[in-house]
């Protein structure tokens, strides 16, 4: 039997009756990634293998450092076929790590590769997956429409033209695919350099001048406004923690100014900064109806030394450990306060604040949407079996995992959509074991409706982008 079987993961009849006939079914609603919109646009193929499977995957080069692979076969320019050869004879070290079944699953599902992933099986590995990249069905738009993925968002910062969106749109695609608005830089003035590059980038984007405080939040309210009309319903950020402090737009002001003429806000101003922007921001999400997605906890570009030589988001990212809730709790009571609390989204980084974001949302369920407040998906180092069911057992005992909007890829990568397989089988295979103890009915019509819902339609709905 192949490693990679029909019920992999599966361990009861029930849970393979739960995925074969309920989740299996389903399309993919891939609300939150980190796809290039010019590739795309472009209908992009792939070289070969390493182009597509290994080329900007952060998660293989930390497992390949681990293993004693040289920084050349990483991100230096080593020959793409001795990257891959180099992350080939990882692989058969990586057994208990997730990778060793996202790369199986990869190779199976999208070149119909079986073989066991070691040197000895690179050629034929490396030969048989190129040919095939080769087909008509191996570009983006074949590999997105193989997958059934109806959805796609993009993530997007408010100074990048959309002009590739636009390009999409234009293209005939059967997915559709929307922008996301990921406004981190706006916050940047405790780096003045990169905040007035930035900033500058922005105004030619809105069309609207950012030397003043005034003008660069009608510049963001102006690119909010194109994103929604590009169909965009929903934004991102990626924060250490929420921010909440006292401020006013008179103080907010005076630290923009500051960062204009180059003088670095100070860790105190950068809050008081960051907190009257992330209201803003809330406001701008709660006036046109999208989702806000709030990724916390991040310590990010430890390795001083391999960032200058790397550069960020490649593989020198940890688990941080900020306190999160008291200004979490500040944050969301603030635009609660307001009734400007949009839809929202909560994703942490460290297992530890797991039963703080399951109670967290329950503060701020209003009533007036199933599941307004979402304890999402685990996240970059908690998307694997482990962790996913840490965040499964922790929203089912706090608050309604049937109102779950499930899983998204979070991936820069077209090859990551067994990522959502994955989900799906661990999904089945908790609920399938509640079953066989007795803990829930064995009522296929009920826990089966509850699983499509959650794999595809809850998320639908709860975003109401057009499909």
């Amino acid at each position: 039997m192949p490693f990679i079987h029909e019920n992999f993961l599966l361990h009861s009849p029930q849970a393979i009756r739960l995925y074969n006939e309920f989740a299996k079914p389903e399309p993919i609603y891939d609300y939150h990634c980190h796809l290039v919109p010019s590739e795309i646009a472009a209908d992009k193929r792939f070289e070969n293998l390493f182009d597509i499977w290994l080329a900007g995957d952060h998660y293989k080069w930390r497992a390949m450092r681990s293993n004693g692979v040289a920084e050349k076969f990483c991100t230096g320019d080593a020959d793409p076929y001795d990257k891959f050869l180099a992350y080939v004879e990882t692989v058969p070290h990586t057994l208990r790590n997730p990778l060793y079944h996202w790369s199986h699953l990869e190779l199976k599902r999208y070149f119909d590769i079986e073989l066991s992933i070691n040197p000895d099986n690179a050629k034929t590995i490396w030969d048989t997956a190129n040919e095939k990249l080769q087909s008509q069905g191996f570009s983006v738009h074949g590999i997105l429409k193989k997958f059934d993925v109806r959805l796609v968002c993009t993530t997007d910062d408010p100074a990048d033209s959309l002009e590739s969106h636009e390009s999409i749109r234009k293209s005939g695609i059967s997915t559709k695919v929307y922008p996301a608005f990921r406004p981190d830089k706006a916050l940047l003035v405790n780096k003045p350099v990169d905040f007035n590059a930035w900033r500058k980038l922005l105004a030619e984007a809105a069309g609207i001048p950012t030397d003043t405080f005034a003008g660069l939040l009608a510049a963001l309210d102006k690119r909010h406004e194109d994103f929604h009309e590009f169909g965009a319903r929903v934004s991102d950020h990626g924060l250490d923690h929420a921010f909440a402090e006292e401020t006013d737009a008179a103080t907010a002001a005076a630290i923009f100014d500051a960062a204009v003429h180059g003088h670095a806000a100070s860790q105190t101003d950068h809050a008081v900064y960051a907190s009257y922007l992330m209201i803003f921001f809330g406001e701008l999400d709660a006036k046109r109806g999208w989702v806000k997605q709030l990724h916390l906890g991040a310590l990010r570009s430890n390795n001083t030394r391999m960032l200058k030589q790397a550069g960020p988001d490649t593989g020198f990212d940890s688990i941080g450990d900020d306190a999160q809730a008291r200004s979490l709790s500040r944050y969301l009571d603030a635009l609660d306060q307001k009734s400007s609390l949009p839809k929202t989204i909560l994703y942490n980084l460290n297992p530890r604040d797991n039963y703080l974001l399951g109670t967290m949302i329950g503060n701020f369920q209003d009533g007036s949407v199933p599941g307004k407040m979402q304890f999402g998906s685990g996240w970059w180092f908690l998307d694997q079996k482990e962790a996913m069911t840490w965040q499964i057992n922790a929203l089912s005992n706090l608050g309604l995992l049937s109102r779950f909007v499930g899983m998204l890829t979070d991936s820069r990568s077209f090859l990551s959509y067994p990522r959502h397989e994955y989900f799906r089988r661990i999904l089945c295979n908790i609920l399938g074991e509640d079953m066989v103890k007795g803990e829930i009915p064995e009522d296929f019509e009920l826990v089966g409706q509850m699983v499509r819902n959650i794999c595809y339609h809850n998320a639908a709905e709860y975003f109401g982008m057009e499909l």
